[in-house]
């Protein structure tokens, strides 16, 4: 079966198709791992995105239930160099071409990869198209110029209805903004009392579910398309101990003042190199983000960066100088990639327990009693 990918500048890759048939749109990124292509598959952050592998190999180990970071994968489309149709490894339950026929994901295969790569990076990010019908590429290159890109991806990612994952620890709060399992898995991990709540979710409701504190999770899209969030963390911010990753690392550095734009073309991957500044010390961390702080927007505001790429020296991490709450452009909880920096995770936990330390407060029981007390005195009244 043939396929083809149209940029928005005409550049046109035949090659192969395999997992789903149809015509598909969506930004073109690319990413640099070498393995965990399952995990970007499902990686909600990629939502609205046709994604290329740099890696020329993909679908050698296939797939299985335990990798999945989402139930139903978001990707528009998956590009790769060379695609293995019959997995060789002992935990695989299915192949790459089953995972994309059963979502309805376009795959092309055998085209330049490194050529789109280049590409991408000259010039940036762009639409394209993949299809494996016969249209003509004028009529492709309309249809492009007329279909704007998605900027509904985190109601699209997130979860629609409350659900907790029970503990004896700490109660998370985790907001969801198109999160990955990976958060969650690292806070249960910890013995916390997750409750994870949808991205419109506010402050007054969040206040009621009396958390210690709050986790912003990672998603898709460009942070300013989510205002809601933004004034919610404004709302609750120095209330209680707040961690950012991703998206939500930019729309905590929003709720501080400081403003977000777009990168040229990303970072996504599992290599990138982060230095940690009070430290010196360097982190090669795993990443998946279109959008970053602007360094310059930080001076006048409470934050402090305490993170930078050295690649191209953006902010990856942030800290209030006044309230406990930080977060990193990065992912600690990895998945792909290297496992690093999920330290962070308990970093945070110590934060809430000095927090809670500094400022005791009446335990939950002690609390709800107070409150049954004021509602039969005001009854009796």
């Amino acid at each position: 079966m043939q396929a083809r990918l149209l940029l928005e500048d005409g550049t046109l890759f035949t090659g192969l198709g395999f997992g789903a048939e149809g015509q598909s749109s969506g930004e073109v990124v690319f990413n640099t791992g070498i393995t965990g292509y399952q995990e970007v598959l499902s990686d909600p952050s990629y939502c609205g995105q046709i994604v290329s592998m740099t890696y020329p190999l993909i679908g050698n180990y296939g797939i299985t239930r335990d990798d999945f970071e989402t139930v139903a994968p978001f990707i528009h489309g998956f590009v790769v160099r060379r695609h293995e149709p019959i997995p060789s490894n002992w935990r695989a339950e299915y192949s790459l071409d089953h995972l994309l026929k059963e979502h309805g994901i376009i795959g092309i295969s055998d085209i330049d990869t490194r050529m789109l790569t280049r590409i991408l990076r000259h010039h940036g990010t762009m639409k394209g198209i993949l299809t494996t019908g016969s249209e003509r590429v004028e009529e492709l290159l309309e249809r492009m110029s007329v279909t704007p890109l998605m900027r509904d991806q985190v109601a699209r990612t997130s979860t629609k209805s409350i659900f907790s994952s029970p503990g004896s620890g700490e109660r998370i709060v985790l907001v969801d903004y198109g999160a990955k399992s990976g958060i969650l898995r690292e806070l249960t991990k910890r013995g916390c009392d997750v409750v994870v709540v949808p991205h419109d979710t506010t402050a007054e409701q969040i206040r009621r579910l009396n958390p210690d504190g709050i986790q912003l999770s990672n998603g898709p899209g460009d942070p300013k398309d989510v205002p809601h969030a933004v004034k919610m963390i404004q709302d609750l911010l120095g209330e209680y101990p707040i961690f950012g990753i991703c998206l939500g690392h930019q729309l905590f550095a929003l709720a501080c003042g400081a403003d977000t734009s777009k990168l040229k073309f990303g970072h996504r991957g599992g290599n990138h190199p982060v230095k940690e500044l009070a430290t010196n010390r360097c982190y090669i961390t795993s990443q998946n983000h279109g959008y970053t702080v602007l360094e310059e927007s930080v001076a006048g505001t409470k934050l402090e960066v305490t993170h930078i790429n050295n690649n191209d020296r953006t902010i990856e991490g942030l800290k209030h100088a006044e309230f406990p709450a930080f977060s990193v452009q990065y992912h600690p909880e990895a998945a792909p990639g290297p496992l690093d920096n999920s330290y962070l995770f308990d970093q945070f936990l110590d934060m809430i327990r000095a927090t809670k330390k500094n400022n005791p407060q009446k335990s939950r029981q002690a609390q709800l009693a107070a409150s049954l007390r004021g509602e039969l005195q005001y009854a009796q009244k």
